[in-house]
């Protein structure tokens, strides 16, 4: 599958009433509308960042819905489809495709422990369900349990023609390293850890998901844009800026 993806994409902070009460939609399109003016690339919604674990699959279509129709013109928007049992994530899969979403991000069913096989048949199964939608394999360990081995990812990248890339959140730029080293030409690389940005970037990267740029897209920017134009000076600049606001 052709897709590309690349740029400074933030993690969507999901706004809500006040006590938290349900999720305010107007304040997560307002939201949206803002970042997309700063020049993002991109959004990834109902991620970790947007709490989309707590939310009702509902809410999580509701949420996906709004943030198209607010900027889904103007930028990418990848849904966040991960869920703990894969019915759940195939149904929000399916809505996503349905919805206009660019990409879906799907991160492993945690709790439990699962082996490799039971991985494989879960991302297996969620990428069957919306064959025509690019998937990124979000692997999160510390929050899911269960990480993404070199060896799941690149087998599922060659097996599954819409499995095209990866959100990592590891905490390894080791890892990110290996993967791209042995995925197929062409794979994907969204790096997920502020603090080496620029590093992952460097390393092949196509660009970074983050909580932070929420924020400071701004820096973010600097990072990604001089990393294109070889002003690796002014990218680390940048990268020092945003490790102290880490």
């Amino acid at each position: 599958m052709n897709f590309k993806l690349e740029g400074v994409i933030p993690a969507l902070l999901t706004p809500f009433t006040k006590g938290g009460v349900s999720v305010d939609y107007d304040r997560a399109a307002a939201l949206a509308m803002h970042l997309a003016k700063q020049g993002v690339h991109g959004l990834f919604v109902c991620g970790t960042t947007g709490e989309g674990p707590l939310m009702t699959v509902a809410e999580r279509k509701q949420m996906l819905e709004v943030v198209i129709q607010a900027v889904g013109k103007k930028i990418k928007v990848i849904a966040h489809t991960g869920c703990f049992d894969t019915a759940s994530a195939v149904e929000l899969t399916k809505h996503a495709a349905k919805a206009g979403a660019q990409a879906a991000g799907v991160f492993a069913p945690g709790f439990f422990g699962y082996d490799y096989d039971s991985l494989k048949a879960h991302f297996k199964a969620v990428a069957n369900s919306a064959k025509d939608l690019p998937i990124l394999l979000y692997d999160i360990p510390g929050c899911a349990k269960n990480g993404l081995s070199r060896q799941l990812i690149v087998d599922l990248a060659t097996s599954v023609d819409n499995i095209v890339g990866m959100k990592d959140s590891t905490g390894s730029i080791q890892h990110f390293n290996e993967v791209l080293i042995h995925a197929p030409k062409g794979f994907i690389a969204i790096n997920g850890v502020d603090e080496y940005s620029m590093q992952a970037l460097v390393a092949g990267g196509s660009g970074s998901v983050a909580s932070t740029a929420n924020v400071v897209p701004e820096i973010f920017l600097s990072i990604f844009n001089n990393v294109k134009k070889g002003d690796l000076k002014k990218a680390w600049a940048s990268q020092m800026q945003l490790s102290q606001a880490c």
